[in-house]
């Protein structure tokens, strides 16, 4: 283990740069997690750990299981630098550097003797959001989250700890509009627009098929696009002075339809 006291450090300052900057982290194909419950998601989901960073007065190791010593870097960094790398105010004491995967829809595989349950994000902009619609894909068992001309970065540390770790366990593509429909023509996906324009409320729908909810971006909904590819458009009624939900919100309102008609 080497230890590491300075914020001016080159391994310090390589894992804020990635922390902070979404440009910095998809030239370098790497990612930060925070946390012994995101760190052991992270590591269960076959994420390869690079560095590991450790202030041994605030972590216990003993619950994650971590690689073999040669296969990662292992730092110890005293309080100072911990502070300084740390994300969250409540911390336990660990932070990492992982690989990303590929996310390329061309080879995506999902379990052919089953009816899916997908769920196709256009353009989300915010990580919060994307993150707490991965924690109700969790949730749901959803078994594939297509992220479809997506602005905001799956490896976001805003996205990973609003998912609690699950925007890296559930299975996730991303692509154009063009390559996230063709993949759900591919598994026979039958995909349904949540949208105001045109729509049926979603109870009077039946989900029981193989289904994918398609939801839009929080500033400006669904694109034509989608309006137009999609099987059929669908909303939630609401009762009161606003017309639609937070995405996250209506995107496990739907989910949530779909697992009790199935299990009705």
């Amino acid at each position: 283990m080497t230890p590491l006291s300075s914020t001016s450090n080159k391994h310090v300052k390589e894992f804020k740069a990635l922390q902070e900057k979404s440009r910095f982290r998809k030239s370098e194909l790497r990612f930060t997690v925070e946390g012994i419950r995101e760190m052991s998601i992270a590591l269960k989901a076959g994420y390869h750990l690079e560095k590991l960073f450790v202030q041994p007065k605030l972590c216990d190791l003993t619950s994650l299981k971590l690689p073999k010593e040669d296969q990662f870097e292992h730092f110890e960094v005293d309080q100072k630098v911990y502070q300084y790398m740390a994300y969250r105010a409540s911390t336990e004491g660990v932070v990492g550097v992982f690989q990303q995967k590929k996310h390329d829809p061309q080879h995506a595989s999902v379990a052919s003797d089953r009816k899916l349950l997908v769920l196709v994000l256009e353009n989300i902009e915010k990580p919060g959001n994307l993150g707490a619609i991965f924690r109700t894909a969790d949730a749901a068992k959803v078994d594939m989250v297509c992220l479809a001309n997506c602005s905001t970065d799956l490896y976001n540390p805003n996205c990973i700890r609003s998912s609690l770790g699950c925007c890296l366990s559930v299975p996730s593509i991303s692509g154009s509009n063009e390559e996230i429909r063709d993949w759900l023509i591919t598994h026979s996906v039958r995909s349904y627009a949540a949208t105001l324009q045109n729509s049926n409320p979603y109870f009077q729908e039946s989900f029981k098929e193989s289904t994918a909810f398609v939801m839009g971006s929080e500033a400006d909904g669904l694109s034509s696009f989608w309006r137009t590819e999609s099987s059929a458009s669908i909303v939630i009624p609401m009762q009161g002075l606003i017309d639609s939900m937070n995405v996250s919100v209506a995107t496990a309102v739907l989910t949530f339809e779909a697992l009790r008609q199935r299990n009705a």
